[in-house]
């Protein structure tokens, strides 16, 4: 469970991370819509790739797995009210919600 966890919670900061680093005309969209300068929110793509890397560790050692999935999980509060800021409805949250939902329960399955 662990294991499958993790590989999720990769994909799900791997994946944005990467659209965001490589200025995805989706991602730069986004930015509009939130009202975030596409300099800052292109740093939100790297604080995603630092987090990848850090499950894809701690795979090997979990504190720093730990850390990662922390991160991402306060990241992705901040999506949810960003989400909310701009008035968006459930089917614009449903990924971060469930990205979120992801990382919960990696931490809950590293922790216990």
């Amino acid at each position: 469970m662990f294991t499958a966890l993790s590989v999720l919670l990769l994909i799900g900061c791997l994946l944005p991370a990467t659209a965001k680093l490589a200025g995805h005309p989706r991602m730069r969209e986004s930015a509009r819509h939130f009202g975030i300068p596409w300099r800052h929110y292109r740093l939100i793509g790297v604080a995603e790739l630092a987090a990848a890397a850090g499950l894809l560790a701690g795979l090997w050692w979990h504190p720093l797995g730990v850390a990662a999935a922390t991160g991402m999980a306060f990241l992705l509060v901040g999506a949810l009210i960003a989400h909310r800021r701009a008035g968006d409805h459930a089917k614009e949250i449903a990924l971060a919600v469930i990205t979120l939902l992801i990382a919960v329960g990696y931490l809950i399955t590293a922790l216990v």
